[in-house]
């Protein structure tokens, strides 16, 4: 068991702060690996997850990706930090909490893609001009951010 279901056990659905991490990865072509999560219903996602005790945020986005995906991630770079402005997120199962997430992003990936069926429907690379619908609001917020630096990087790239 692990150090979220410890202290669910001790407090219930009663709203904590939680401490996440996601990695934006992308393959030669750009496109962003999106996750069709099994819960929401039908709501898509960056791979991603909770932070153990013991863990940085790095390890703990290479550890989720590795759980939710089978790919190990390598050579993150910060891309932001967001905490949940919008006020109390409520999970499937009635706990309340207020995420903060670190979102990393890194075109370094190898192994062979596995979906893990407790967490995933599906994963697909897809264009950012292609993004799916039903994308979970504060991942929104991510990839717009990450949209954006990377108009700016080719930018300034094209400005060289």
């Amino acid at each position: 068991m692990g150090y979220i279901e410890d202290i669910r056990r001790l407090v219930g659905h009663r709203p904590l702060i939680l401490v996440g991490a996601t990695a934006l990865i992308s393959d030669e072509a750009g496109r962003i690996l999106l996750q069709k999560r099994r819960f929401p219903k039908d709501c898509w996602g960056i791979p991603g997850g909770l932070m153990e005790l013991g863990e940085s945020t790095e390890e703990t986005a290479k550890r989720e990706v590795r759980e939710e995906t089978g790919l190990h991630i390598d050579n993150l770079k910060l891309l932001g930090v967001y905490t949940g402005l919008r006020g109390l997120s409520i999970a499937h199962n009635g706990d309340q909490y207020q995420p903060v997430t670190i979102a990393y992003y890194t075109q370094n990936y190898h192994g062979k893609l596995v979906t893990d069926p407790e967490e995933s429907l599906r994963f697909e690379f897809r264009a950012l001009d292609d993004l799916p619908d039903h994308i979970l609001n504060n991942h929104c917020v991510i990839l717009n951010d990450f949209l954006a630096k990377m108009k700016s990087d080719n930018n300034k790239e094209d400005q060289l």
